[in-house]
């Protein structure tokens, strides 16, 4: 380990993985174990089954969750979102965002070491291939330093092989949720060179997400990942943490036999820095920007409590005033504030939902058409029409003049609306003469399935006036 560590002075200013030369200190954490360890697994397996099981599960027979950004073309637990509907996905965007700060503000940054999916990756599925393979961290720095021999060289080919077949999964799964399950299945039956286009990204995905877990590792987290950069802004005292209680452990010191101890309860043994996923030592202070709170620390710390016949809790999840201050943690009216609003986005984003029309109109005059006038006594003009559905059903449609008098007429005869597509066509409002009371009219139109009113859409209808 980089003496950069253990220096109370400068582990502020320095990286846990950059040693004094600048370059990087590759990192072998030792394989946690304990009670906390447990439960982020239970959580990474409900969550991995998620993933994997997502692009599969339909819902209204849409699926649960596609961001096909290339068609513009969003599903969410089984409902269309079009460009039309922007204005609903930025609500609920910034509702996703307000919550994830009242969730770091409150709980500190949990969903980094529980729930990211770079950390689950990582931790869960790429490092416990490793353990399985290598061994723990002694038996991969021992194999590493070893030279190039029969049982480093299949350990090693095992390894990267299994790494990037996960990888390729994880691009596949990836994938399904941009281009849905169908298109997928097509890339991967059809002859490669009917899909050029899907075979590069499936070799793109899979080369990045084998970088990242077999080489940039907990880089992501300390220098490329934007959210642990805002945690500094977002966590003040009274956010609850992964902390070492310095009060309790400080000065520390070795255990010796048949001595008594005057120190802290903080042996010194190094074990939590040993363990940490991105190589800080949590007892520098509370709120590390490398910290991921993946509680890894507070079990091995516990682990050796008991060999010491000490309580838990040196280190342990609360907040910096609370051990500085001995202060029970409160809902602050920081976190009510942020609380509030979300409340008022969570509602938006449920009244826009709601209310959201299955059919979009937008009904246009035609750009440099004026109106005519018929031998009937009747003005007419010259419309366009584009027709989103955002249901799972073909629909055909027909057009009725509501605000007047007068009749509608399609170009074509008639409008089909296909499911989760579009349709356009163009149509003339013909109205008497005697009904228009100035050069400029409203008129209101209205797009009917049958006998049902689906959408209804106003417009402007020129004349000749009075």
């Amino acid at each position: 380990m980089s003496t950069l560590l253990t220096d109370p002075e400068t582990f502020r200013d320095t990286l846990s993985t950059v040693d004094k030369d600048g370059k990087r200190v590759w990192l072998y954490p030792k394989k946690p174990s304990g009670k906390l360890y447990q439960y982020r697994k239970y959580v990474s397996y409900a969550l991995l089954t998620l993933l994997f099981t997502g692009p599969f599960m339909k819902v209204n027979g849409l699926p649960l969750l596609l961001f096909n950004i290339p068609a513009r073309k969003f599903v969410l637990f089984g409902m269309i979102f079009w460009p039309q509907d922007f204005f609903i996905l930025l609500i609920g965007f910034m509702a996703f965002i307000m919550f994830i700060i009242l969730f770091t503000v409150v709980y500190g940054r949990v969903f980094c070491g529980w729930v990211c999916p770079q950390t689950i990756f990582m931790e869960m599925v790429f490092r416990r291939i490793e353990y399985w393979i290598e061994g723990d961290a002694p038996q991969q720095k021992a194999l590493d330093k070893s030279p190039l021999n029969w049982n480093k060289l299949w350990k090693k080919t095992a390894k990267h092989t299994l790494f990037v077949l996960v990888s390729f999964v994880i691009a596949h799964t990836f994938l399904a949720y941009i281009i849905g399950v169908e298109e997928l299945w097509k890339i991967v039956t059809d002859s490669p060179a009917n899909h050029l286009g899907g075979l590069f990204s499936l070799i793109l995905f899979t080369g990045v997400f084998y970088g990242v877990f077999a080489r940039f590792r907990e880089q992501v987290c300390t220098i490329v990942c934007p959210y642990g950069r805002l945690q500094g802004v977002m966590l003040d005292k009274q956010s609850l943490t992964v902390a070492y209680d310095y009060e309790r452990g400080e000065p520390r010191g070795k255990l010796r036999k048949n001595q008594v101890r005057t120190e802290g309860d903080c042996i010194d043994c190094h074990q939590c820095v040993q363990v940490c996923p991105t190589g800080i030592d949590i007892r520098n202070g509370a709120q590390q920007m490398e910290c991921i709170n993946c509680t890894a620390c507070i079990d091995i710390c516990n682990s050796i409590m008991d060999l010491v016949n000490k309580p838990h809790g040196l280190i342990k999840v609360a907040t910096e005033e609370s051990i500085a201050e001995k202060k029970a943690w409160k809902f602050t009216t920081r976190m009510k504030s942020y609380t509030a609003v979300l409340v008022v986005l969570v509602g938006a984003f449920t009244t826009l939902l709601i209310t959201r029309s299955n059919i979009d109109a937008t009904i246009l005059r035609t750009p440099g058409m004026l109106y005519q006038e018929t031998d009937k006594g009747t003005v007419t003009n010259l419309y366009h029409i584009t027709l989103i559905n955002k249901t799972d059903e073909e629909l055909p449609v027909s057009l009725k003049l509501l605000s007047s008098e007068g009749s509608i007429k399609v170009v074509r005869n008639e409008l089909v609306l296909p499911k989760q597509g579009l349709t356009e066509g163009v149509f003339f409002v013909e109205i008497p003469k005697k009904e228009l009371a100035s050069a400029s009219s409203k008129v209101e139109i209205g797009v009917y399935s049958g006998d049902k009113l689906i959408a209804t859409e106003k417009t402007k209808f020129l004349g000749p006036g009075h």
